[in-house]
């Protein structure tokens, strides 16, 4: 199983992962955005905009919560970015350890409100929210190093632009459709599932996507680690271009 799972082409699996990550990005910013005074974790547009209508006063909406939201996401982002300074193409090991941190911290978070039983006080929403916002920094520092086009995991906004100017009704290009349509429709069912899961408890969502981050890296480590790339074609060019040099 290991074996064919190797076997499968680098650009498609990455894809796929991605976009997973593009459903959980849904669920997490649902849980954030209902169930945590209305605050935007992984889309820092909404982050942005929310903050500017709040610092008008009488609005009702929060300025805390965004505005820390705002500074984890660049915090986590730089860290990620520190990480894979050095890093190699690809899938590699920092890519392994930086997913995983994202996994575990949605995971620590979804058990501590799991196992709160009242209402989450006003501090603890703002401290979950500023390591969510963390957690989908990293995320989106390291997705945009394995740099699956048109898939950044965290906004669908670049991608809509895209998918409407190549679209019969714009260039008529149409590259690319298949992967911005799926990415939309993932994010949109993943807020979907992360607006039902708040049915459950306020942790359900979190749990849902942190154990998705985890079987994510889990798969890319696996494919990374048993992936031949002479049986990609590119790959194999490139191979029997640098022996031919040597």
């Amino acid at each position: 199983m290991i074996r064919r799972l190797g076997a499968l082409p680098r650009d498609a699996f990455h894809l796929g992962l991605m976009l997973a990550l593009t459903f959980s990005t849904g669920v997490i910013d649902a849980v954030g955005y209902l169930g945590l005074d209305r605050v935007f974790t992984g889309n820092m547009t909404g982050n942005v905009v929310v903050l500017g209508m709040a610092l008008v006063g009488g609005t009702g909406l929060p300025v805390l919560g965004p505005l820390l939201a705002l500074v984890g996401f660049m915090a986590g982002a730089a860290f990620g970015g520190r990480m894979l300074k050095s890093a190699g193409p690809g899938w590699t090991a920092r890519t392994t350890v930086l997913f995983t941190i994202v996994g575990v911290l949605m995971l620590g978070v979804a058990a501590l409100l799991l196992a709160i039983e009242e209402d989450v006080s006003p501090p603890l929403r703002v401290t979950v929210t500023t390591v969510l916002g963390a957690a989908m920094g990293i995320q989106a520092a390291t997705a945009r190093f394995i740099a699956v086009k048109d898939v950044t995991t965290v906004v669908v906004t670049s991608t809509l632009t895209g998918l409407a100017a190549d679209s019969v009704l714009g260039s008529g290009k149409g590259a690319g459709s298949a992967r911005r349509t799926a990415a939309v429709i993932l994010i949109l069912a993943g807020a979907f599932a992360g607006g039902a899961l708040l049915k459950w408890h306020l942790g359900g969502g979190l749990l849902l996507a942190g154990s998705i981050t985890l079987a994510v890296t889990l798969l890319g480590a696996l494919h990374a680690r048993h992936h031949v790339p002479a049986k990609d074609p590119t790959e194999a060019s490139s191979i029997g271009s640098h022996a031919a040099r040597a």
